[in-house]
């Protein structure tokens, strides 16, 4: 280049000194390009590149005789102001550029290794013998080291700008941008060798991380959706891991994570659970929960507000299933469901947790019981439509898996006598009418409540399929006894002899019975009461029914129907048409059960009667005649499905008897309390009731009962204390 320019000035001082070359430099002048815009920058990109190309010690792209010419035009159109601004610029900041100093000062330090190791192989006999039998004295290697660091690194100008490009460079590289992994690896290295890794380099990297983090964390909380968050979390964690394994000093680990977590996860963790909890678990998206677990279980306290949040949503979600009449009807199946899918998030999710476990059966608990005892009557009824015959459980295995999940749901409420009420009633109805799906699945579920509740919850119900069996054994016997009998009759008898304590209690109703039914009942009862003396028995028509053989255009049927149906059609052998008064009178059937029983038979699916008027509801004017016109496909025709479905009145008056029973309860605790303390106050009595009872009850509740059994003289108030209750022998 020097050459170069020597001999271009000797040229322009030769052409100074002839008029001919002076044509020739304006001839030149004229034939070189016109001065643009788009010429200046073209230009200038070439030179710059080379610049950029001899400081980085690459080959150069341009011929360098091209290069000088175009200089030298630039110069001659006066832009050389401009043209020494911007070289000087391209210079300095190659000067200031960090990666560019982080070479060198690589590069001085490798040099400075390879010659201290050489220099040490060359004095190595030294290194070994004086220099390690002064303890004193570093070694030759731990010398360089020393002169390295008190000369070079310690140089506050060279320390702060190396620690200032690694940090740059990573910073870019967390932007996205890629950084030279091998020559942080080797400066951060040369550092660690050097002892001042963490008071250079430690603090200020996780100072530097700290707030790029808790920056990043306020945004992307804002902009972005949960699951998308926690995503960005898990990379970011990853990211630093990797970045732990490729060039950071192993002991910088811990910190490092611990600050990413605390910036992005734990500065966020309530915004979190608030803002997508409940979308996580709503649409049981696995992977996000799975990935929020795993993530709040590195966080202090993390999983400690994570079950706070996931208890109180339980507790919302259930409350909206069981709070709301509306959805009464599916109730149970919900709540299984409900179950199930947070039993399918501890077990996939949450590591099979067992505060979560814990947590979700409190919560559980909790919202069940939140509307008193209607749970339990439709876990009843819901067990009822599982065990009845014509469910959809197709297998023994599923049916018991089917009873095991409703036994969980049994667990969490507090009112089980109410659920032994409606089951009772329930039960009564599957094994007198003949609509149990399966007595071995009847008896798995007596079984389960046994285990659960004990031997005295269930032996009402034992004792309900003790009498079934003993039914049956009369029944032969009494098969008998009518075959020896002189009078034969065309009415078979199926009698179920009930012990009163054990079953329901039914309302008698007395019906008018035909004459030959009433025969047979007269010849049981002489029957039974031959073998079993001093017994009384009560009969009981609101659960009988029998099988009818009916002719009608279309051939001969035989119609399944309740006792009362029967006693409505049997009416149609003497006459054409009926009113409504005139069956009431003749059956002696009360008036709503009657107008149910009418309605089964004129506008039920087999209609067998024909209403006039025609309509849904049957009222006292309305008219009945026999359909004799009837078609249906099948033989068997069962009507009498208006048993098992539960009257208004039935379900009010099973409550009440439980209301009833609690009453008693109440009361013979209070006497068996104060029976064993003799004088309590009311305070220590209310609590001595909330251990012993098995309901739930309102001390307003417990205070009548008291101040009933004062009244019937069990015990009474202290004349000085009126809340001191003593008892009266």
């Amino acid at each position: 280049a020097e050459d170069l320019q020597k001999s271009n000035i000797n040229g322009l001082s030769k052409t100074a000194k002839s008029g001919a070359s002076k044509k020739l430099i304006i001839k030149n002048l004229k034939d070189r390009p016109k001065l643009t815009d788009s010429y200046t920058e073209d230009t200038w990109l070439k030179l710059r590149d080379a610049v950029c190309a001899i400081q980085n010690s690459t080959s150069i792209k341009y011929n360098l005789e091209e290069l000088y010419q175009a200089v030298e035009n630039l110069c001659s159109y006066k832009v050389s102001p401009v043209l020494y601004k911007q070289l000087r610029q391209v210079c300095e900041e190659h000067t200031l550029d960090n990666l560019t100093f982080l070479k060198k000062m690589n590069g001085c330090w490798q040099d400075h290794c390879r010659q201290t190791i050489m220099i040490r192989s060359i004095f190595l006999f030294l290194d070994r013998t004086y220099i390690l039998q002064n303890a004193l004295l570093p070694s030759i290697w731990d010398t360089g080291l020393e002169l390295f660091r008190t000369h070079i690194v310690s140089d506050s100008g060279v320390q702060r700008r190396t620690v200032d490009g690694i940090l740059e460079q990573i910073e870019r590289e967390r932007a996205g941008e890629t950084a030279n992994r091998s020559l942080l690896r080797s400066l951060l290295s040369m550092l660690s060798d050097l002892q001042v890794y963490k008071e250079c380099f430690e603090q200020r990297f996780l100072s530097e991380t700290e707030r790029l983090y808790a920056a990043e964390g306020q945004t992307l909380m804002q902009e972005r959706e949960v699951p998308e968050y926690l995503h960005h979390v898990a990379r970011r964690l990853e990211e630093e891991n990797d970045r732990v394994i490729s060039y950071l000093d192993q002991s910088t680990h811990k910190a490092l994570i611990s600050t990413v977590e605390k910036q992005l996860l734990g500065e966020h963790m309530n915004t979190i659970l608030q803002k997508g909890l409940r979308t996580l678990l709503d649409e049981n998206r696995v992977t996000e929960l799975t990935l929020l677990y795993q993530l709040f279980s590195k966080v202090k306290d993390g999983l400690i507000i994570l079950l706070q949040f996931w208890k109180q949503y339980i507790k919302d979600f259930g409350g909206e299933i069981v709070s709301s009449p509306e959805k009464d009807k599916d109730m149970i199946q919900e709540l299984l469901d409900f179950k199930d899918k947070m039993d399918n998030v501890i077990q996939r999710c949450f590591q099979k947790n067992d505060n979560f476990n814990n947590t979700m059966k409190e919560a559980f608990e909790n919202f069940v019981n939140n509307r008193p005892n209607k749970p339990a009557e439709l876990t009843a009824k819901f067990v009822d439509s599982k065990l009845r015959a014509g469910n959809k459980e197709a297998t023994e295995e599923e049916m018991e898996r089917t009873l095991d999940k409703i036994m969980i749901i049994f667990r969490f409420i507090h009112g089980k006598d109410v659920f032994e009420a409606f089951y009772k009633k329930d039960l009564a109805k599957r094994l007198l009418l003949g609509k149990s799906a399966s007595v071995d699945a009847e008896k798995s579920m007596l079984s389960k409540l046994k285990h659960e509740c004990g031997a005295a919850f269930t032996s009402k119900l034992e004792g309900m399929f003790k009498d079934m069996e003993l039914s049956k054994d009369i029944m032969i016997q009494f098969k008998q006894y009518i075959q020896n009998q002189s009078e034969s009759s065309s009415i078979e008898l199926t009698v179920n002899v009930l012990t009163m304590g054990y079953w329901p209690t039914y309302t008698p109703m007395d019906v008018h019975l035909p004459t030959e039914m009433l025969k047979l009942q007269e010849v049981f009862k002489i029957f039974y009461l031959g073998k079993h003396s001093g017994r009384k028995l009560q009969w009981q028509p609101t659960l009988g029914h029998a099988v009818l053989k009916t002719e009608f255009k279309e051939g001969k049927k035989e119609l399944q129907v309740s006792l009362f149906q029967t006693l409505v059609l049997l009416m149609f052998n003497e006459t054409d048409e009926l009113t409504v008064e005139e069956i009431r009178t003749a059956t002696g059937i009360e008036d709503a059960e009657l107008k149910r029983t009418l309605q089964s038979l004129a506008c039920g699916k087999a209609r067998v009667l024909n209403k006039t008027p025609r309509g849904k509801e049957v009222e006292d004017g309305d008219r009945f005649n026999f359909d004799s016109d009837f078609r249906h496909k099948l033989f068997r025709i069962k009507i009498n499905q208006i048993q098992m479905k539960e009257t208004v009145e039935e379900q009010v008056s099973t409550t009440e008897r439980v209301f009833q029973d609690r009453q008693y309860q109440i009361d013979a605790a209070v006497v068996r309390i104060m029976k064993m303390r003799k004088t309590l106050s009311h305070n220590l009595l209310v609590s001595e009731l909330y251990n012993q009872l098995k309901f739930p009850v309102k001390p307003a509740d417990l205070k009548k009962r008291v101040e009933s059994l004062i009244d019937r003289d069990y015990m009474e108030r202290d004349k000085e204390n009126p809340n001191q209750y003593h008892y009266v022998a």
